[in-house]
């Protein structure tokens, strides 16, 4: 909204400071600070309200250290992170870029399925909340969304990598010109259409989906929906798995953002993308300004979702939260990095389908379910086992740091 403002004033009246608009990282501070202010200083009131109006989480007895002092703790704080994030989005961010467009979309889109999910859990006294047909149904909608908007949008194009001659002439020792041919790789001059995405580890490091698909073009983009519906509802139902402890959910999503960003600011800089010979994405730089806004929001919701939590972000921000990241990672075509990057979610997802089919069957063989953990997700298998919560947390926040710094290194070693 302030960038076409500015950009005016700019142009016509050669406003003093009015050019700092046009850089991505004076608009990706901006929404930083603004996201982090708005929740420290709307949290507080927003708990206040939530708390007059007994919009509280209820908290089964499952016999962890301290469950049950939690109970009546305002839940639904995932709005906070939402309104921080739109804001600073609203004002700094670039609305005729297709890639901001698909970003709000799938902020809304799933806030509003988290929301109804902790709806239906506080004021209709309902545990179990939305039903997960429901939950998958709409996760499934945003991912066929993202999919149709990566095929048919004219602004979403790649600029490929080719292999081109260079020569270079120099002077021999008889003073003689010479010319040596060398292949090397660059940045086609031409931008396409392409349904390619990355591997991390391996020098040539693109995997076009067509090529899985015999070629043919209409199928490689079916595939590709296919692919966008599996990560939107994968990492989603990660994050919401792994909000099961105060400030966890939150600490491990912001290290993930952080590089999201990072590979958004490097795919959609023609000068770092060539050096680092990975694909140029035109646009996908302002998705900076959406990953600073992002994690200021995430930052700023652990002032008061830290040990001992004053407010639980619910569904309506754990749904957001990894619907975003995984809506992130497919517009800048990095969507095979999610398990290494999400590394948390992913334990955190194979605890509970490894729990839940090994009880199955034990129950099935020998009549008696048995278990895997001490309880799924993860972080409760620890919690059982004596560990106290604020380790638990901080030792998974360093981990999902740590899964961070090498997705980083993916970019140099292949």
């Amino acid at each position: 909204m302030l960038y076409p403002i500015f950009q005016y004033l700019d142009q016509y009246y050669n406003l003093p400071g009015s050019g700092v608009f046009q850089y991505i990282s004076f608009r990706a501070v901006a929404a930083f600070i603004m996201a982090l202010l708005i929740v420290i200083y709307c949290g507080k009131p927003i708990i206040r309200f939530l708390q007059r109006k007994q919009i509280g989480e209820e908290i089964r007895d499952l016999g962890l250290e301290g469950q049950l002092q939690k109970r009546g703790t305002p839940t639904m704080g995932g709005v906070i992170i939402l309104l921080a994030v739109l804001v600073p989005m609203l004002l700094f961010g670039r609305l005729d870029n297709i890639y901001v467009l698909l970003m709000l979309v799938s902020t809304l889109w799933l806030g509003f399925i988290g929301g109804l999910d902790d709806y239906i859990k506080v004021f209709r006294h309902n545990k179990e909340g939305l039903k997960g047909g429901f939950k998958i149904v709409g996760q499934v909608g945003l991912g066929v969304i993202v999919g149709l908007t990566m095929w048919l949008s004219e602004d979403i194009v790649v600029r490929e990598k080719v292999t081109r001659p260079v020569e270079t002439v120099y002077l021999n020792a008889d003073g003689g010109r010479e010319v040596s041919v060398t292949q090397r790789v660059v940045l086609s001059s031409e931008a396409v259409k392409t349904t390619q995405t990355t591997i991390p580890f391996l020098k040539n490091n693109e995997l076009d989906y067509r090529s899985l698909v015999g070629g043919d073009e209409g199928w490689s983009w079916l595939f590709y929906i296919a692919v966008a519906i599996f990560v939107v509802t994968a990492v989603s139902n990660g994050a919401n798995l792994t909000d099961g402890l105060d400030g966890l959910a939150t600490g491990v999503s912001t290290p993930i953002a952080v590089v999201l960003g990072v590979l958004a600011y490097l795919s959609g800089h023609i000068v770092y993308a060539d050096y680092l010979n990975i694909m140029y994405i035109p646009g996908s730089g302002e998705l900076v300004v959406f990953a600073a806004a992002f994690v200021g929001a995430l930052v700023g919701f652990l002032w008061y979702n830290s040990f001992p939590a004053q407010i639980f972000m619910g569904d309506t921000g754990s749904l957001s939260i990894g619907g975003i990241i995984a809506v992130f990672a497919l517009c800048i075509r990095k969507e095979l990095l999610l398990p290494l990057l999400c590394g948390v979610f992913l334990l955190e997802s194979v605890s509970v389908m490894t729990q839940v089919s090994y009880f199955k069957y034990t129950k099935r063989k020998y009549g008696e379910g048995r278990r895997i953990f001490l309880m799924s997700p993860l972080h409760h298998h620890f919690q059982k086992k004596g560990q106290f919560e604020t380790k638990i947390v901080v030792r998974f926040w360093i981990i999902s740091l740590l899964l961070a710094a090498v997705t980083l290194v993916t970019l140099k070693i292949r």
